[in-house]
């Protein structure tokens, strides 16, 4: 006994050692499989007393179902026998709350919420999507083109929309077929007797209810976009586009490092101005006699009216005659079937408008108009009906802002308000309340809060910073949160719908994780010289300074542009988190700064590099730099940036554009060129190159290489397929061409945007260290 005493208490003396340790770049770059799986998808069970959820298996791909209880007892992983009684996400509910229904594994189940029982509606190798309870009791749903129907009885196709002409559809105008015709009369009596079997078989199909309802044509010069049944099974809102229409030249990437020896070519995306969305239509169909009307989108305020009329202009285009093209963002009809509401988006990214449809006089009726001068949100584009069937909701970023409002006939109601953001809004099952997640606290405190439907207080009904998402349980008493912290990947906690303390539902984190210490990042704000008030940033320094000592500065940029990394949660970058705490244990301090265009701030915060990328970040970082020269003892002579992506493109921006500044940048899996990159993305800050050339001249670090006169390495993976590796063989080249001496290209022939193997990251992270050591220290 003494032995095992004496064997636990070195296991623990060495644990507690190996914490002590500072972190080494072997180790955080390793397979995170070292830290433990995050929470990914979770859900709640049917009787509310358990949620399961998603945990990656060790040393795989592979993702296990496990479920834990709410009693306090451990979570455990769920076998092979337990996956046919398994719940399921996204669940929708019955209105009287009796039932559930979702989709597993593509296949649709109704479950019991008072007895439990589960019930497999379909048993097929499609995915069912579009779950929807109709005022009956019924349940809608569909699998690509068709909808289906059931009512405790049969599942019955309810819809079916079909991309061609209807039968019996009059040719178009045909000289010598109407020749054959008049000269031929077995051929006229042939046709007749076909027309007139296909009017007798409609006829049968109409007076027999047991007969599916005819498919819906739309006509073959259409393809379809997508539908939805309303849920009563009597209209349908279709979205579609032109046949055929040209969706850009598209790349070839070559691929070095393969299976099967030789090179291969990966077809890739296409550039920005080459492939604009198709414009789409919207149309609504009647199911019982498949008559189908055009919403035309006349009645949509400024839909006629050029926002980009001047830049058309001066690049010498000719001027837009019409209404500008859209897309069809998303269809929601009321519980009840008797409102439909569409939102829908200027593929200029100018306008996003909400409209109503009158069923009766099939037009579209203006609800809202959310104007931008420079882009629409990716985000922030939630809207939908309270069970009333009347009050339509949404968020806008209008005030600045986005926040939630109401619209009930002409009553319009502003329920949140503040200079912090409303998102992911849920209305309560009975539509008393929405809840959704608020940052009132600070920009990076993430909070589900709560406001009653009619307007009044906002509460905060959690206190874990870092909410990630939330999920009210069946019974609608608990709400199941998926919340994270710096160093604790998305955990699962229970609280209850009113409020009140979590209770922890997992920790899948390693012990070998849990017994490091780690270098909590100071949340600070530093001050811009430039109007933009406060940039919030993450600043990595030791818990004591040295008096008299000024440090090496590391300044960290987060990809994506528009993402926030100042926040209460676990970063995506937690491997560079680690990296943090290895460069401040080796004496230097770091920071990573929300600069503008992050996420979290706002719309001007957002649009703030509208024409020109790279001008007010670098004015930002320029702004951090002189903040921890003077304030946290940070040498001005030895500072360092780098970053991957937007971060990888603004390490160019700052060796380039302020030379001396920065003595060396890792620009990783970096943007040159944003002529190169995606429509999606790049037309909403920088417009066309067709349209904007000088945006994009000098938002484009190739552009204005020869500032280059500090050290400089590009590391990027050679099969990325978002930043393509091309953009950095044609810096590299412009390099060369320059004559620049002091810059080095690192490749990665099996990874992409996001790297996958430890090896790579190893690498990558060697380098950029001994990049800073040789030049900082």
């Amino acid at each position: 006994m003494r032995l095992v005493s004496l064997a636990f208490a070195l296991l623990i003396s060495l644990s507690a050692a190996r914490a002590a340790e500072p972190i080494t770049l072997t180790q955080a770059m390793a397979d995170p499989d070292w830290i433990g799986p995050q929470v990914e998808g979770a859900w709640w069970r049917w009787d509310s007393q358990a949620a399961q959820f998603l945990l990656k298996r060790k040393g795989e791909s592979v993702r296990d179902t496990w479920q834990v209880a709410l009693d306090g007892s451990a979570a455990t992983a769920l076998g092979d026998g337990a996956r046919a009684n398994l719940d399921a996400g996204d669940a929708v509910y019955a209105a009287d709350g009796s039932r559930s229904a979702f989709v597993r594994s593509g296949n649709v189940f109704v479950r019991d919420l008072r007895s439990g029982v589960l019930r497999q509606l379909t048993r097929d190798n499609q995915s069912a999507s579009g779950l929807k309870w109709s005022p009956d009791g019924g349940l809608v749903w569909s699998v690509a083109n068709t909808w289906y129907r059931w009512n405790d009885g049969v599942v019955a196709v309810a819809a079916q929309l079909v991309a061609d002409d209807a039968p019996g559809t009059p040719p178009k105008a045909d000289d010598l077929r109407d020749r054959q015709l008049r000269l031929v009369e077995t051929l006229r009596n042939d046709r007749a007797q076909r027309d007139a079997a296909r009017v007798q078989g409609d006829a049968w199909r109409k007076a027999d209810p047991t007969r599916a309802p005819a498919p819906v044509y739309l006509g073959k010069g259409v393809e379809i976009a997508g539908s939805v049944l309303s849920p009563d099974g009597r209209w349908l809102l279709v979205v579609t586009s032109e046949k055929g229409a040209s969706a850009g030249q598209g790349g070839k990437m070559p691929k070095y490092v393969t299976e099967s020896g030789y090179e291969e070519f990966e077809d890739v995306r296409t550039r920005v101005g080459h492939n604009a969305p198709v414009p789409q239509a919207l149309w609504l169909a009647e199911v019982a006699t498949g008559k189908v009307r055009e919403l035309k989108f006349d009645a949509l305020p400024g839909i006629a009216v050029d926002p980009l009329a001047a830049l058309r202009k001066a690049a010498g285009k000719d001027p837009l005659k019409g209404n500008r093209a859209l897309q069809v963002g998303d269809l929601a009809w009321a519980d009840d079937g008797g409102n439909a509401a569409v939102m829908l988006r200027a593929i200029d990214n100018k306008d996003r408008w909400i409209a109503s449809i009158d069923l009766a006089g099939a037009t579209l009726q203006p609800r809202h108009r959310l104007h931008d001068d420079a882009w629409i949100n990716w985000s922030f584009n939630d809207f939908g009906w309270l069970p009333d069937g009347k009050t339509l909701w949404y968020l806008s970023e209008e005030s600045g802002y986005s926040h939630l409002y109401t619209l009930n006939g002409a009553h319009r109601s502003q329920l949140t308000d503040g200079k912090w953001e409303t998102s992911q809004v849920l209305p309560a099952r009975d539509g008393s309340a929405f809840y959704f997640l608020c940052n009132r606290a600070a920009p990076g405190d993430y909070e589900v809060c709560k406001v009653p439907a009619h307007g009044g207080e906002v509460r905060e009904l959690t206190a874990l910073d870092g909410v990630e998402n939330f999920l009210p349980s069946p019974d609608g008493r608990k709400l199941l949160v998926r919340h994270s912290s710096a160093y604790v990947p998305p955990q699962l906690s229970v609280v209850d719908a009113n409020g009140g303390a979590a209770r922890p539902l997992t920790d899948t984190r390693t012990a070998e994780y849990k017994a490091r210490a780690w270098i909590m990042p100071q949340i600070v704000q530093v001050p811009s010289k430039h109007g933009a008030g406060s940039i919030w940033g993450k600043l990595y320094a030791p818990a004591t300074m040295q008096a008299g000592r000024t440090y090496p500065i590391v300044m960290f940029v987060h990809g994506a542009g528009y993402l926030q990394n100042v926040s209460a949660r676990y970063p995506n970058y937690f491997r560079e988190q680690m990296f943090h705490n290895l460069l401040v244990n080796e004496g230097y301090i770091v920071l990573d700064l929300d600069y503008r265009a992050s996420e979290g701030y706002g719309r001007d915060w957002r649009t703030a590099i509208y024409r020109w990328m790279g001008k007010p970040e670098l004015e930002d970082y320029l702004d951090g730099l002189d903040w921890l020269v003077e304030h946290k003892q940070g040498d001005r002579a030895r500072a360092g940036i780098y970053g991957g992506s937007y971060g990888g493109f603004m390490t160019y921006v700052a060796l380039f554009k302020a030379p001396g500044v920065f003595k060396a940048g890792a620009a990783l899996r970096p943007v040159a060129d944003w002529s190169q990159y995606n429509h999606e993305y790049t037309s909403n800050v920088l417009n066309t190159p067709e349209l904007d050339p000088e945006a994009y001249k000098r938002s484009s670090p190739i552009e204005y290489a020869d500032g280059l006169q500090d050290r400089l390495l590009i590391a990027q993976g050679m099969i990325d397929d978002n930043v393509f590796f091309k953009d950095s063989v044609m810096m590299a080249q412009k390099l060369i061409e320059l004559r620049k001496d002091q810059w080095e290209l690192a490749p990665y022939p099996l990874e992409r945007h996001g790297f996958t193997h430890p090896d790579s990251w190893y690498d990558e992270y060697r380098r950029i260290h001994a990049l800073f050591e040789r030049t900082l220290k």
